[in-house]
């Protein structure tokens, strides 16, 4: 069977990965040998467990086997009785290891889970503008999901059940062939075939799951962007265009998810048919044997319960094929956010800056910079040669500004403000020219040491949801002792003062405060405190100078809450 991958999944994606069947599964799942090695002690005890746990549950049908003989030969009940403790006592013994193993390895998957997200987190962390520019924040928000539940459920529940299946299918086959080796290969003979459709089967889900996968990033990144973009949607009136575009990805995504069950629903009954087989040969070929006198009554039930013993593991790997398979596939996306590399911005400085009173002088010598370009266009252009020619934002910009002094920059919206500003803390980087501190490259400065002497207020304000105080203190470290006073001095310069003391009156949920405040105040606020870690008078960026408004309308707005003007604070009313 071929399997149809559509390329426009991976092309919004930013990259499109090798073909899925050319891969080879255990091989990525190996990489997940050293977050076991934490918990190896865990993981010993539970495959132990389950070892453990197979050997007992094999043995009870042999114990039953004793017992149906000696009914047949008349041994007294107290002998019956004694065999029917033992049986119960194994199969308590064996229930209780197989909850600690259930416990310790399912344990084991959801801590693998936990540092498999905290490492995707540190990484994405360390990765510039440009990097995240190439990729879209459902897609993202996807692979730190879903695909780390797959990669959490191969960890653990599927390494447990296969351990299960192998040994238990061992110990199950043993048995059997103590009682028969004849029996043992005629019943084993139908299930020949079952590693080779195992093995066809399993790579047609490894494929099917990426692909349903890719369908899914796509949907979260639809819905991300609709929930964010919102107030836009409204504005152009296209609530009906973006419903009809997310129906058009859930129908995919859909169409991907039955292409999978339609596979799962046929490894199942495959494997079932095929031990259903096996039962059938047992049936008749163990009858004549029994007939004959060669089984005895006691020998052909116990056969028959090692059968079925044996027929569930093969039935069940079918099962933990389709985890690995898919955890392979998703492991294979996580190692991409795991392998990722800034594009434009390394951190490589070594240089470090005597401390200064007034700051430092900041000097660009005819810098040029455009955005990168993005990942799809690269891709359907496929060749470096044939890449259109980008657009520059800023071409051979100089100019020096000496410490402690100020610079206004004004333009048109799209003149390159914003631009300019993100070259100085190293967001982007320029493609020509360079940018001094006190005449040293800022690109021989370590990141961190660059970005504390930076005031910065972006244009786009964020706040997480916290207490207004809780948002300017971060970033500025975990001393308890001076952060209050570092809060107070900041909210001072932000002019939060007044009304950070009259916002619980006109408000009924405290909670608001963290998010209704004004972003810009607030973010101003968080960057004065977070600004004067290194220096006094930090070096301070901002890009709000653009042309003011004529316009006045007759009753504002408040852009954070839609609180309309009337029902604010005076202090509020003065700052609209």
């Amino acid at each position: 069977m071929t399997v149809v991958r559509d390329e426009r999944v991976y092309s919004r994606m930013g990259r499109l990965p090798e073909n899925v069947e050319k891969q080879n599964a255990w091989r990525t799942l190996r990489r997940l040998l050293p977050y076991y090695h934490p918990y190896r002690l865990h993981v010993a005890s539970g495959l132990i467990s389950v070892v453990a746990s197979a050997a007992l549950t094999t043995s009870v049908p042999s114990f039953l086997q004793r017992g149906l003989d000696s009914i047949g030969r008349g041994a007294p009940p107290r002998a019956l009785a004694m065999i029917g403790l033992v049986m119960l006592l194994t199969a308590a013994v064996s229930g209780t290891l197989r909850f600690t193993m259930r416990n310790t390895l399912n344990g084991v998957s959801r801590r693998i889970e936990t540092d498999l997200r905290r490492h995707v987190f540190a990484r994405l962390s360390t990765l510039d503008a440009s990097w995240y520019l190439r990729w879209c924040t459902g897609d993202l928000m996807a692979r730190l999901t879903n695909d780390l539940s797959a990669v959490r459920m191969a960890a653990g529940p599927a390494l447990m059940y296969f351990t299960n299946t192998i040994f238990g299918g061992v110990f199950a086959l043993i048995m059997m062939l103590r009682i028969s080796p004849l029996l043992t290969v005629a019943s084993l003979l139908p299930m020949v075939g079952l590693p080779f459709l195992m093995l066809r089967l399993g790579k047609q889900v490894h494929a099917r799951f990426e692909l349903a996968q890719g369908h899914f990033s796509q949907l979260t990144t639809r819905a991300q962007e609709n929930l964010a973009g919102v107030r836009v949607v409204r504005a152009y009136r296209q609530e009906d265009a973006e419903s009809a575009r997310w129906n058009a990805l859930g129908d995919e995504y859909l169409e991907a998810n039955m292409g999978l069950a339609r596979l799962n629903g046929l490894m199942s009954p495959g494997f079932a048919l095929l031990a259903g087989l096996g039962g059938a040969v047992m049936i008749g070929v163990g009858g004549r044997l029994l007939i004959a006198g060669t089984l005895t009554v006691g020998s052909y039930v116990a056969f028959g319960i090692y059968l079925t013993m044996l027929t569930w593991p093969l039935i069940a790997l079918g099962w933990t094929t389709n985890l690995f398979q898919r955890g392979a596939a998703s492991m294979t996306r996580v190692l991409e956010l795991l392998e990722a590399e800034p594009l434009s911005v390394h951190d490589t400085g070594v240089v470090t800056l005597a401390p200064a009173v007034r700051g430092h002088t900041l000097e660009f010598r005819h810098v040029s910079f455009h955005y990168p370009v993005s990942a799809a266009n690269a891709a359907q252009v496929g060749s470096a040669a044939a890449v259109p020619e980008p657009r520059w934002v800023l071409r051979d910009i100089s100019f020096r500004i000496p410490a402690g002094g100020t610079l206004a920059i004004v333009g048109a919206t799209g003149a390159g403000k914003s631009a300019l500003m993100d070259l100085v803390p190293r967001i982007f980087e320029p493609q020509h020219g360079e940018i001094l501190l006190d005449d040293v490259n800022i690109r021989d400065l370590p990141l961190t040491a660059l970005r504390s002497m930076i005031g910065y207020v972006p244009q786009e304000a964020l706040l997480f949801s916290e207490t207004v105080g809780d948002n300017i203190a971060y970033g500025i470290g975990q001393d308890a002792q001076h952060t209050a006073g570092r809060i107070a001095q900041a909210t001072g310069v932000a002019q939060l003062t007044d009304t950070d003391r009259v916002a619980p009156r006109w408000s009924p949920n405290p909670p608001w405060r963290a998010r209704h405040q004004p972003l810009r105040r607030t973010e101003a606020a968080h960057r004065a405190g977070a600004g004067s870690r290194a220096h006094s008078q930090p070096l301070s960026c901002s890009t709000t100078l653009s042309a003011p408004s004529t316009r006045r309308p007759s009753r504002p707005f408040c852009t954070a809450c839609a609180t309309r003007y009337r029902s604010a604070p005076p202090s509020l009313r003065r700052t609209a």
